[in-house]
């Protein structure tokens, strides 16, 4: 086969060769066998030398990593006491994709060039001694897409994902325990973090271990690691968790917006654009809608005009039960 790089041909050869093996048992020949080795040959012009070892076998490399973690079965851990390590694990098939998140483009791609950023920068955290850990917080109403994008990410990174339910755990001891027993490469979920603390079985999991966990020398147990807090309510997480090394990247994941609206009819409706969308966003500058909601009544009909006028008519059904509520409390 014949490769063509920064305008230098190169070749690769399949071949194989033999080689014979004496068995042996108790000092005496007891026969010959043979082993077939399979390997692969380049060949290029002397002249280009330095340039296939320092530039053309790394991006093969780099390549071969990238069609091996397409090829990856990603899995969903959970706390398990009887499971290796005190983790048992299924396999995750969530479609969620950065494509399909009806999230803010801005902070979308803000994410997407942190994490990338994060995950080509192994010598830079050696080099300024630090583990080579990103965290991140997800905080805003319930069901706006928090979990979604914890699968988005997973599955952009080709990461496992380990699901830390705080109040499973019994003790600091078992919690460094369970980072040790995460992988490289994977993300750490720690969700509702501002009640997990508060409800631990007999609060033996304490924020001073919880601490070690996120930054602690236990921490540096591992490579290339995301730890993604959630919260519904920023405002009680206690500051010292807050802090960057900790959550370095806070992402506010509110309610539906015009464009993760325009996401979402792509998403259902396979449409850009239609004549009902000016009075769409006019909805939801006006009703506090979360991308749930919106979604499900996207979904109630593939025609999107039937779809369309059925969300407005949601929307005005809903602004009409909060003015009758207001009025009821009055």
């Amino acid at each position: 086969m014949v490769d063509v790089f920064n305008g230098v041909k190169l070749k690769w050869v399949f071949l194989s060769s033999s080689r014979n093996h004496r068995l042996r048992k108790n000092n005496t020949q007891d026969g010959i066998f043979k082993e077939d080795i399979w390997y692969f040959e380049l060949s290029f012009q002397k002249r280009n030398r330095e340039m296939v070892l320092s530039s053309y076998l790394p991006y093969v490399l780099q390549k071969a990593k990238e069609i091996k973690d397409k090829k990856k079965t990603l899995k969903l851990h959970t706390v398990d006491y009887q499971g290796i390590d005190y983790w048992g694990s299924i396999n995750l098939d969530h479609p969620a994709s950065f494509e399909t998140m009806a999230m803010d483009p801005t902070m979308k791609t803000a994410l997407i060039e942190d994490i990338d950023r994060f995950t080509r920068r192994r010598e830079f955290y050696r080099r300024v001694g630090k583990a080579w850990k990103r965290g991140y917080l997800l905080y805003g109403p319930p069901c706006t897409g928090k979990s979604s994008l914890v699968a988005a990410m997973a599955n952009y990174l080709r990461f496992d994902v380990y699901d830390l339910d705080i109040k499973e755990v019994q003790c600091d001891s078992d919690l460094r325990r369970l980072l040790i027993g995460t992988g490289n490469r994977s993300i750490i979920v720690i969700e509702d973090i501002d009640t997990s603390l508060d409800y631990a079985e007999d609060e033996k999991v304490t924020l001073s271990g919880l601490l070690n966990f996120i930054d602690g020398l236990w921490s540096s147990c591992g490579d290339e690691r995301i730890i993604v807090f959630t919260t519904n309510h920023k405002d009680r997480i206690d500051p010292v968790l807050l802090r960057p090394g900790r959550m370095d990247m806070h992402l506010h994941l509110s309610y539906c917006t015009f464009n993760g609206f325009k996401t979402q009819t792509s998403n259902y409706l396979g449409i850009q654009d239609h004549q009902l969308f000016d009075e769409i966003k006019g909805w939801l500058d006006k009703v506090e809608a979360i991308p749930a909601e919106v979604a499900g009544q996207l979904m109630k009909c593939e025609d999107p005009v039937v779809a369309l006028m059925g969300l407005i008519k949601w929307f005005q059904n809903r602004v009409n039960t909060e003015s009758q509520q207001r009025s009821l409390n009055i």
